[in-house]
């Protein structure tokens, strides 16, 4: 047993707040899963991106033989690379290794397409994806039209045989953001996880568009929904600045996506409404950044995403400034003072907070978080 593990809730007295953890899944470090349920917490999303991890479903199979306790699923997995009857298939054989204490995230693949330079799958056939996955969790029939073309019936032909478990339908929680999206995600989930900087009124807003779809396909968006938010947490030690060379290593690579992001939008049409006012400056430096770099503009992504969420080029550590932390929403503080913006987030409607640290500083920055934030709250 880790010295990190926390007490659980008392019968009776269970938190509503989860705290779960989202894993860039290395295949030869799927042990970090078995340490995660050790320390105590409730949930570990495998991150899906082909260009940059290991297999997220490969991943979680060794996870889900080799724990008990611990929920896990995809986070999030990409509609635009793999079909819905193979996402279905891959979560539901992870099911049946884990029974009910499987999840799906999954999104239209930002950072998974747009490392191949590809854009993410686009809103309309979103749904329809959305649609047919869920009636497969379901062990329904499903008309099905490949790429758009000559619409079949599927179903699993053995869904009692040990291959794959929808007895018990894994709940989808889907990545959404814009207002086709959100609509989508009221319609065919079961929740919703968004990133962590989000104000309560772009909440408030979010849920009246994800009842709005439910209402649009006769259902009633269930009282217990699911929200959470994809975030990063560093508890600072006396006297530590929020930049700390430690902090940095622990939190650096989580930050810088948010850049990545950035970019990305800016490449598309030049649009820049979703860099934060007091990274103004800041974003002006990392564009002049990335003009510079040695790939030729038309793969420059390849470099832009390069340690995406992982780890952080040591170029791109002086990007990592309390702005750009504060901006992003993240966990950063004393144990009291990260306390205190969790109970703000949990009064605003979110009831489950997953960080994603740096990856080789995983373990030492989840056991601080678990003995020093979770174990008080």
């Amino acid at each position: 047993m880790l010295p990190g593990r926390i007490a659980r809730a008392p019968a009776g007295k269970e938190r509503r707040m989860k705290f779960g953890v989202t894993v860039a899944p290395r295949v030869s470090d799927w042990r970090l899963f078995v340490d995660l349920e050790e320390m105590g917490y409730d949930c570990a999303w495998a991150a899906d991106s082909q260009m940059l991890y290991s297999d997220a479903y490969a991943v979680l199979a060794l996870a889900a033989a080799n724990t008990s306790r611990i929920r896990l699923g995809t986070g999030v997995s990409v509609a635009g690379v793999r079909l819905a009857p193979v996402t279905a298939h891959s979560i539901a054989t992870i099911n049946q290794l884990a029974p009910g204490r499987v999840f799906l995230g999954i999104g239209t693949g930002h950072t998974a397409m747009r490392v191949m330079g590809k854009d993410p799958m686009k809103a309309k056939a979103f749904r329809e994806y959305l649609r047919v996955l869920r009636a497969l969790l379901h062990g329904e029939e499903v008309d099905y039209a490949l790429e758009g073309e000559g619409r079949t019936d599927i179903r699993f032909l053995h869904p009692d045989s040990g291959f794959i478990d929808v007895a018990r339908p894994v709940p989808i929680y889907v990545a959404a953001d814009g207002p086709l999206a959100l609509k989508t995600a009221g319609a065919y989930g079961d929740g919703r996880v968004c990133s962590h900087n989000q104000t309560r009124t772009r909440l408030q807003k979010s849920m009246e568009a994800m009842r709005d779809g439910a209402a649009a396909v006769g259902r009633v968006l269930p009282v217990d929904f699911h929200t959470a938010a994809l975030s990063y947490s560093c508890v600072l030690q006396p006297g530590e600045s929020m930049t700390s060379d430690r902090v940095i290593d622990e939190i650096g690579p989580m930050a810088a996506a948010t850049l990545h992001y950035w970019w990305e939008l800016y490449q598309m049409n030049g649009d820049t409404s979703t860099v934060a006012g007091r990274c103004q400056n800041l974003w002006d430096e990392y564009l002049a950044f990335t003009e510079k770099m040695e790939t030729p503009a038309a793969r420059r992504y390849q470099q832009v995403h390069l340690g995406h969420c992982a780890f952080l080029p040591a170029a791109e550590r002086r990007f990592i400034t309390e702005d750009l932390i504060r901006a992003t929403g993240g966990l950063v503080g004393t144990p009291d003072e990260i306390v205190a913006m969790l109970r703000e987030r949990e009064a605003m409607g979110l009831n489950e907070v997953t960080l994603l640290p740096a990856m080789a500083e995983a373990r030492r920055n989840l056991d601080d978080f678990a003995k020093k934030v979770i174990a008080r709250y």
